[in-house]
């Protein structure tokens, strides 16, 4: 596969991370914390998760551990400890990390051919051996999924949404439109149920 197939496939999982990161911004460090459904879903914990998973897909899968071990991911830690911020866990610091997990993911894509072969320690045995293409296209999925839900969870916050700051993919309409909107939404739901 050709450096113009790698090129677009980080270009692809880049756009996922720029949406990530691009939620937090403009919001109070409780609003980035706040759980915002039952599971305790929140937008710091999942651009927390995110950094985490990206390290391990595009790092010790294919030998190249990210240099700092997680220690949300220790044997003793508590369950879903990589999905939410601690008071001591700064938005600059997972950010910080984050982007940090980016340089050396992109190092690791530099550094391989797309058919180069790793291994993923946490899948069944049949699926174990993956090419570093399949990873990519893996890695961008599970961006994208996280920036979907990211997305849900700021409007849930303060009302915005979209895909980034300069275009946010969703029709020009006005707060009273959005409203009108839901509504005939609502109304078609509660019909169709009858």
């Amino acid at each position: 596969m050709s450096d113009e197939t790698k090129a677009t496939l980080l270009r692809y999982l880049q756009s996922g991370r720029d949406a990530l990161v691009w939620k937090l911004e403009g919001l109070s460090e409780y609003d980035v914390r706040r759980p915002m459904v039952p599971s305790g879903t929140n937008l710091l914990g999942i651009v927390k998760h995110v950094a985490s998973v990206e390290a391990g897909y595009l790092g010790d899968v294919f030998g190249r551990p990210y240099p700092v071990p997680f220690p949300w991911f220790a044997p003793d830690a508590e369950p879903n400890a990589d999905m939410w911020a601690t008071e001591e866990e700064s938005r600059d610091s997972i950010v910080g990390l984050y982007r940090d997990v980016w340089a050396h993911s992109d190092a690791t894509v530099t550094a391989l051919n797309l058919d180069a072969i790793g291994e993923v320690p946490w899948w069944t045995e049949d699926h174990r051996r993956v090419s570093l293409h399949r990873i990519l296209t893996h890695m961008i999925a599970e961006t994208h999924r996280h920036a979907g839900h990211a997305d849900i969870v700021r409007e849930l916050i303060d009302g915005a949404a979209g895909w980034q700051a300069t275009n946010s993919n969703l029709p020009e309409l006005g707060p009273d439109e959005w409203a009108s909107h839901r509504d005939r939404v609502e109304a078609a739901a509660r019909k169709a149920s009858e």
